[in-house]
């Protein structure tokens, strides 16, 4: 029988408190944004907040429990911009929406860093056992939105960031899940020769993990021979924006199958329409009617991009939404 597990893709908007108290704190100017060596008053607004969002998902029932990434000022570029090798330089628009990012200039060799590892295992320690999800950028991804000053070769460059990402992993602490956030594939989808590399990058940071390895694509559907290739890494899931595109995902599925577990991002993870339970369960159907499988291991039930747009009681109301429609689908599988 399908087990329906209800998430997020992480990145998740900050307590209003915490973004009133984190403005005082950290001023507006570029150099005033996370660096890796905060002092002990942000640290700790930081940390309160993150006990909040846990508790959040707690409440609402989710059935993984994510950190939240509430250090992250440069969204899927901060495991680069915290790092001593990495110089943050200009601001950047975060594909084609209204936000920026620091461009991270990699002038060194992308050694082990272990930000992303501290912050899961302050989540670890206070969701008190509850299966943990760990969130990363993925390797194509961040890569395509650094700049390399150090490598000197694209082909190089995307395997050192995937060797990065992959002992970063290795210092997780234990966990039910990895997801690992590829916009890149849609926004900026490899050509070919590129597509191979980038499943080998993320096949590399999948194997760094016991945990299921979920790749969340976002904002589109994959093209067909980048979709073709990510099938042949080593993971266990590949996510879909029904939101943004239904067509050419149930086509990907069609046409070339999937996983043996599948990742519906079915909730708008960026507007503050609030989908009934109900309506997302209904589509569950829809994309099963569609897919010419009888059942999954796992289905993972989603908001389609991270939530970080979305105002902070919105966003818990999301969740409480996905919560109950994974019940609903359990109910109604048995």
């Amino acid at each position: 029988m399908t087990e329906y597990v209800s998430t997020t893709p992480g990145l998740f908007p900050l307590p209003d408190w915490a973004k009133d108290d984190l403005s005082d704190l950290k001023g507006h100017q570029k150099g005033d944004l996370v660096s890796g060596d905060e002092g002990e008053e942000i640290t700790a607004a930081y940390d309160e907040a993150r006990e909040e969002v846990i508790e959040v998902q707690q409440e609402a029932g989710l059935d993984r429990i994510s950190e939240g990434q509430l250090r992250w000022d440069d969204m899927l570029a901060h495991p680069l911009a915290v790092h001593d090798a990495v110089d943050t330089q200009g601001i950047v628009r975060y594909y084609d929406n209204n936000n920026f990012y620091r461009d991270p200039v990699v002038q060194g060799d992308l050694d082990f860093s272990g930000d992303v590892a501290e912050e899961l295992e302050a989540a670890s320690e206070l969701s008190g056992g509850d299966d943990l999800q760990a969130v990363l950028p993925g390797p194509y991804s961040l890569a395509d939105l650094a700049t390399d000053e150090h490598y000197g070769d694209d082909e190089e460059f995307l395997a050192a960031v995937g060797e990065f990402l992959a002992g970063e992993v290795d210092a997780f602490p234990d966990h039910e899940t990895l997801f690992l956030l590829e916009p890149s594939l849609v926004e900026n989808a490899p050509e070919d020769g590129v597509d191979e590399r980038a499943s080998e990058a993320i096949d590399q940071v999948a194997s760094a993990t016991d945990a299921d390895v979920v790749v969340q694509p976002y904002w589109g559907a994959l093209e067909e021979k980048v979709y073709a290739h990510l099938l042949d890494a080593d993971i266990d899931a590949v996510g879909f924006d029904f939101v943004t595109e239904q067509d050419d995902n149930v086509y990907n599925l069609q046409e070339y199958g999937a996983t043996d577990q599948l990742s519906l991002g079915l909730a708008d993870g960026q507007n503050t329409l609030l989908e009934d339970a109900e309506a997302i369960r209904d589509r569950v159907d829809w994309v099963y009617d569609k897919v010419p499988v009888s059942e999954f291991e796992t289905v993972y039930l989603t908001t389609n991009t991270e939530t970080f747009y979305l105002p902070y009681a919105k966003f818990q109301e999301k969740l409480a939404v996905l919560a109950e429609a994974a019940d609903l689908a359990e109910v109604k599988a048995a």
